[in-house]
């Protein structure tokens, strides 16, 4: 699959799965079933291992600049996701952009934040061979 491709692909799933998993926490009615809380807790934890499982993936054709690469896809899924609450989640909230940053947004920069991680340890361990 073409690393362009992928990159988008695996950002519209770091935020689509998380977005239909959450649905399981609502009633019909659109009232949350469980604690504000526990639900923000759970789709950090969610969105994170999601995400880490497909930045595994990512990293898996990629045979050099990772730390690049780590800052390029950690910042396009960052964007990907804020762009994607934008369009729908932020009409669905009726919350305005600072609100919906400080509660949500800023929780995505686990992305680039992960993201650098792995391509840098991956870089180090390359230099060492």
């Amino acid at each position: 699959m073409n690393q362009n491709l992928k990159l988008v692909l695996f950002g519209l799933l770091t935020w689509i799965i998380p977005f239909i998993a959450g649905f399981f926490f609502y009633s019909e009615e659109g009232q949350l079933t469980i604690d504000i809380f526990l639900f923000k807790s759970i789709m950090i934890v969610l969105s994170s291992f999601i995400g880490v499982i497909l930045l595994v993936k990512y990293f898996e054709t990629i045979k050099s600049y990772f730390l690049k690469s780590g800052m390029i896809v950690g910042f396009a899924w960052f964007a990907i996701n804020i762009l994607l609450d934008m369009l729908i989640l932020l009409p669905m909230m009726g919350q305005d952009f600072g609100t919906y940053f400080a509660q949500i947004g800023i929780r995505y920069l686990n992305a680039p934040i992960i993201a650098i991680g792995m391509g840098y340890l991956l870089q180090k361990k390359k230099l060492k061979k």
